[in-house]
């Protein structure tokens, strides 16, 4: 398929995490095989512990080689999705009410348009309440 990014090693990663879930419960169930002091499961029990720390050393080393080292946040992309996005309708609520904040939002959502288009042209917000609120939120793109 053009232009697929192929997602193995996340997938990797998933399967390294059921096995590790699954060594998990032999060993839960190992652990409860013991008979007073005694543990004859001793052998799976740790054979298991040291595989999934094997296995999860070598998954995020793994992962972050060929999958997160090279990684650039798009600030731009970011910033429009936010933009766009309705999320900030929880801090509007606490700065003008429930039932105004949810009003603006269906608004926005109806008319496809942003949530800060809609507050700005209502006129519920003086204009540096706006700012803090739309532009202080986005601070993520100050890494």
């Amino acid at each position: 398929m053009p232009g697929k990014v192929n997602a193995v090693i996340p997938e990797m990663m998933n399967q390294v995490g059921f096995q590790v879930v699954g060594n998990d419960l032999t060993v839960t169930l190992a652990a409860s095989a013991g008979q007073l002091q005694l543990n004859a499961m001793e052998p799976v029990i740790i054979l298991n512990i040291l595989q999934s720390m094997r296995m999860l050393t070598r998954g995020m080393e793994i992962f972050k080689q060929r999958c997160v080292d090279g990684i650039e946040v798009d600030v731009n992309r970011c910033k429009e999705l936010l933009d766009q996005s309705l999320v900030l309708a929880t801090p509007l609520a606490m700065l003008i009410g429930y039932s105004k904040a949810a009003h603006l939002s269906k608004k926005a959502l109806a008319e496809k348009r942003g949530l800060r288009q809609v507050v700005e042209e209502e006129g519920i917000l003086a204009p540096p309440q706006i700012e803090q609120l739309f532009e202080g939120s986005a601070e993520f793109a100050n890494f």
